[in-house]
């Protein structure tokens, strides 16, 4: 591992404790003195996507990630709730003990749990979920929020 501002491997651990994403450490760097955090995540088992057009992905959080965080950008819903959200959504799919998931599924997941914490990351996430093809689209998933 290197130091992310400076490249030195010369680090040391500062701190570490157990997180819901694994393992949390504070790393400080010898030589440049700046400080950062990493995190140890325990490798699980590989979980396919089986998309509507029945292709094959493997899964990534990485993925997920930046979907949800696009529907948020600019909401005033903290990043430790999307965090949370995120890791429930993936210990949800991880719990059903398949192999393969419907990308539906796990669509209407993201959009059960995104609808509970704010509604215009909602509509914004259905809209592109859903492919909303004009202002009628809107309005019907408008209409269902009331």
């Amino acid at each position: 591992m290197e130091c992310p501002y400076c490249l030195s491997p010369e680090l040391r651990v500062t701190d570490k404790r157990k997180s819901p994403e694994g393992i949390r450490r504070r790393r400080e760097c010898l030589k440049c003195r700046k400080r950062f955090t990493t995190y140890e995540r325990i490798e699980k088992s590989d979980l396919y996507v089986v998309k509507k057009d029945r292709s094959r992905e493997k899964f990534s959080r990485e993925k997920l990630e930046k979907g949800i965080d696009k529907a948020f950008e600019k909401r005033p819903v903290s990043k430790e709730k999307i965090d949370k959200m995120i890791n429930e959504i993936e210990e949800q799919l991880r719990k059903k003990g398949k192999k393969e998931i419907k990308s539906s599924v796990i669509g209407e997941m993201i959009m059960r749990k995104i609808k509970k914490l704010d509604n215009v990351a909602y509509i914004r996430f259905a809209s592109v979920y859903r492919n909303f093809q004009d202002v009628k689209d809107f309005k019907k998933e408008l209409n269902e929020l009331k």
